[in-house]
């Protein structure tokens, strides 16, 4: 038994000491253990201008001229769809929201080949999300899982 565990103590010893293949796989990485990944298609992606916006929606089109009255009605009538991606007040505005994920979906149905969401139907959608907060709440929510699908 003496002789068993003599033999094994430096295989083991070894084995602790060795790097493990998952440790070789994954390097580490200095910094947090949470890491927030930006993906292409999302509102603070399109804001960071890091690539550049479809022809047919320019940063500097307005809310008003690209989704209609009803969006008009809610807010200034110079509102740009740069500023529409920037905006922060989603959170306890379900319009507000559905205006950030509604113009961050209509970049990507021009900009991403395979986005789930056609151009018109952007559009369409966010018209009709603007008739209640429900409805405005619901419609940002399917925006917003779809342009963090997207990449």
């Amino acid at each position: 038994m003496a002789s068993l565990s003599i033999t094994l103590l430096p295989l083991l010893f070894c084995l602790l000491l060795s790097p493990s293949q998952s440790a070789q796989a994954s390097p580490h990485l200095p910094g947090f253990l949470y890491t927030r990944n930006r993906g292409t298609c999302t509102p603070q992606f399109w804001s960071g201008r890091k690539e550049t916006w479809p022809r047919m929606v320019p940063e500097t089109s307005t809310v008003s001229n690209v989704f209609g009255w009803r969006v008009y009605k809610r807010y200034r009538s110079d509102l740009t769809l740069l500023e529409a991606t920037t905006r922060n007040d989603e959170v306890d505005n379900p319009f507000g929201a559905l205006l950030k994920e509604g113009t961050t979906a209509l970049i990507n149905s021009y900009a991403r080949q395979g986005f789930p969401y056609k151009p018109w139907q952007v559009k369409t959608l966010v018209m009709q999300g603007f008739v209640s907060e429900v409805a405005a709440a619901s419609q940002a929510k399917h925006f917003s899982l779809a342009n963090h699908a997207c990449s």
